[in-house]
């Protein structure tokens, strides 16, 4: 009951009006239990608190009672609502702002536009012939609005049949597809439209997470606000992947019916849209059959869909795809790898396939392949470079298998060159004044506490430079190199084109500091060619260099008395540790082998053609008896004589005095390894002959010999000898 409620039973008649006292000390006794306030002084007063409580300023009031008290209350809590829904816009403003920079940035509308792959690039040899393709195969883009209308209906009906109706996403599929594949107990039908489909494939990955799926949505309704229904779907079109490396709709119907888009039939475009649900499993190339039954589907979509009549679905027949298997390019070789990051960049910024010439020869590439296959290399890894004098790479062999190890051991592998360093340490001393007839001291020496020696233990005392040279005498150039100093042996090798690191140290003149073969070999055709340094390229030179090649990018000529010289030097190896290399014409190199034989190579020139061979093993473990006047010689010659098409020689060759193989000397313990070894040479070159007959010649672990018929060509090369076969930890320390 309220204090002022006039039912009140100790209420006066009469009741005398309260007064306002502020000061309490002014109350009279009987004011003391009561408010000194009337009742609508108090009722304002309230009004006033409430007012205040719901943020009001100070509007309430009223005639008292419950309504007087719930009116400005109602009008609080509308006020707030209101603030807040203001709030709730503007935050969407922003965050709306926000999306759209981000995706001007992350998805811009030209992005849909490029491959969704790098595109096919294919590397022609010198004489126009694919030798390899890398990438994609992309067709140009094509305009759905000019293709026939049952190309873009196959499409819709069995991808996104309400596409020309939904605005980015089609709420309709996802509940259907997630309905079939609740029946269905997995993952068997996505919602996803064309807007989607290619916003996934123009500016997103596979990932199957949910915010690469929101990111999905955003994108297409992105695309959907900026791009028309035909826009969008010419896009689509133009990347979406066939299979078989192929991407876009005109590539594809060349690749499998031999026509361009609007050539195609019914069937044919229902096969091609039939197979963008799994493009690698379904190509009409390796599964015609379900291609097929794809197609069937698709016919039955489009009359479900109203596109096509019963009796028009039912005239469609399977289609064929091209009778003749596309060629064959190989995506890879050990040339290919190192030529085609420089074939990218002459190409520049390509939008369809594209076509590169590069200098490989053809017929001495394969010259090169045979001579490492019939090497008898056994478990040995080989490379072989050969260039033209002035750079341009012939023929690249990186190792036994392209398919067994990709790793290119011409380009990429960093061995010890041995001997054939001492062509660095000989160029120094003729540019020092000395000449071939020049004598150096063949006796041993000590060179702050190193002391080389020849390895087969022999010193000759006084001995000419040529000499020195031919025998590859170590203490020979180690006295040179202490003569003519490290600083200029350095100098010598970084003018022929030596870029890798180089010890500041005087056992550098033995071949110590690893170098690549592909390097060393340009060094040797920088004294064949006259004019220093030689850069080594696979691809035909232009004449429009930058300011900056023009500058450091020059060449020398080396004067001529000194090439001579060298020319002398390189001549006399191939009569002492370098004559399995001998020629019928003027040839000129030199060996080199590692420590243990663990790195064996031989490097020259002859007529036109300056050749680099390394043999040995990849994990660096020793070769017994493998020296670079053996194997790496006769791969050398064999190549040669076959490359330049001249006669091998038969003659004797008259040999310089003492001029035995330093490199070439073993222990007692390795003549039965030596033996062992030449035994499986004469068989697998001889397994290499009878295998072209159809005959297989094997070699059996007790030292047997059997013949029988060949079980198959490899297109690799001859199998190994079976002692070759076995686990790699079964073999004497070989990988």
């Amino acid at each position: 009951m309220s204090l002022f409620d006039p039912r009140r039973p100790d209420r006066d008649a009469n009741p005398r009006p309260l007064r306002y006292a502020p000061d309490a000390a002014e109350w009279e006794e009987e004011d003391r239990p009561y408010r000194s306030y009337s009742r609508d002084e108090l009722q304002r007063q309230l009004n006033g608190y409430d007012a205040v409580l719901g943020d009001d300023e100070g509007r309430g009031g009223g005639s008292g009672g419950n309504d007087g008290g719930d009116y400005p209350r109602r009008r609080s809590r509308l006020r707030t609502a209101l603030r807040w829904i203001m709030r709730g816009l503007g935050l969407s403003v922003i965050l709306l702002v926000i999306a759209i920079g981000w995706l001007a940035v992350t998805a811009p509308l030209s992005r849909s536009l490029k491959p969704p792959t790098p595109p096919s690039i294919t590397l022609l040899a010198s004489d126009g012939t694919p030798i390899a393709r890398r990438g994609a195969i992309l067709g140009t883009p094509v305009d759905a609005s000019k293709l026939p209308p049952h190309v873009a209906q196959a499409f819709m009906a069995i991808e996104d049949r309400r596409f020309n109706s939904h605005w980015g996403i089609d709420p309709r599929g996802i509940l259907r597809a997630a309905w079939h594949n609740v029946g269905a107990g997995g993952v068997r039908e996505g919602g996803s439209t064309i807007t989607q489909q290619l916003a996934k494939n123009a500016f997103l990955d596979s990932d199957r997470t949910a915010a690469r799926k929101l990111r999905e949505v955003m994108i297409a309704f992105w695309l959907e606000a900026w791009l028309s229904k035909n826009e969008i779907l010419s896009r689509y079109l133009s990347n979406v992947y066939f299979g078989d490396n192929v991407y876009g709709l005109t590539a594809a119907s060349k690749h499998y019916f031999g026509r361009t888009p609007d050539k195609l039939n019914v069937g044919q475009a229902a096969m091609l849209a039939g197979l963008v649900k799994a493009p690698s499993r379904l190509a009409p190339t390796g599964n015609l059959a379900g291609a097929r039954k794809r197609e069937a589907v698709v016919v039955g979509a489009m009359v479900d869909a109203g596109f096509l009549t019963p009796a028009q679905g039912r005239a469609v027949q399977p289609q064929r795809v091209l009778a003749r298997a596309p060629q064959q390019v190989p995506s890879g070789t050990y040339f290919a790898d190192w030529v085609l990051p420089e074939a990218r960049d002459q190409a520049g910024e390509i939008k369809t396939e594209a076509s590169v010439r590069t200098t490989l020869d053809p017929k001495l590439q394969r010259q090169a392949e045979r001579v490492i296959r019939q090497a008898g290399l056994r478990q040995a890894q080989a490379a072989l470079v050969a260039m033209r004098p002035d750079g341009q790479v012939v023929a690249m062999v990186g190792g036994r298998s392209y398919v067994d190890s990709p790793f290119n051991r011409a380009t990429q592998a960093k061995r010890q060159p041995g001997s054939t360093f001492k062509l660095f340490v000989y160029l120094a001393a003729m540019r020092a004044g000395m000449t071939p007839s020049s004598t150096v001291d063949d006796s041993p020496v000590e060179i702050a506490g190193w002391k080389p020696r020849n390895d087969d233990g022999r010193y000759l005392g006084e001995i000419s430079l040529a000499r020195a040279f031919a025998r590859s005498s170590n203490v020979a150039a180690a006295r040179l190199t202490q003569q003519v100093g490290v600083r200029n042996v350095i100098k010598a090798a970084r003018d022929l084109g030596i870029s890798t690191p180089i010890a500041n140290e005087a056992t550098i003149g033995l071949g110590t500091s690893e170098v690549t073969l592909l390097e060393l070999t340009a060094a040797y055709a920088g004294i064949a060619n006259g004019r220093y340094p030689v850069r080594p390229r696979g691809l035909e030179e232009h004449g429009d260099k930058s300011w900056y090649q023009s500058l450091t990018g020059g060449t020398r000529q080396m004067p001529g008395n000194i090439q001579d010289e060298m020319k002398s030097l390189l001549g006399s190896s191939l009569r002492g540790t370098g004559r399995e290399a001998r020629l019928t014409i003027d040839a000129y190199g030199k060996t080199g082998t590692s420590q243990s034989g663990r790195d064996a190579w031989f490097i020259g020139w002859a007529g036109d053609l300056v050749v680099g061979v390394w043999v040995g093993n990849d994990n660096n473990t020793p070769n017994p008896g493998l020296h670079g006047g053996g194997i790496p010689a006769q791969i050398w010659r064999n190549f040669m004589v076959a490359g330049l098409g001249i006669a091998p020689v038969r003659a004797p060759v008259v040999v310089e005095e003492n001029a035995i193989d330093p490199e070439a000397v073993i222990d007692g313990a390795d003549v039965g390894d030596q033996i062992d070894r030449a035994v499986g040479d004469a068989i697998g070159t001889a397994g290499d002959s009878l295998r072209d007959l159809g005959i297989d010649l094997r070699r059996g672990d007790d030292g047997s010999i059997s013949v029988g018929p060949a079980r198959g060509r490899d297109r690799q090369g001859p199998p190994p000898p079976r002692e070759d076969r076995r686990p790699p930890d079964e073999e004497d320390g070989n990988e």
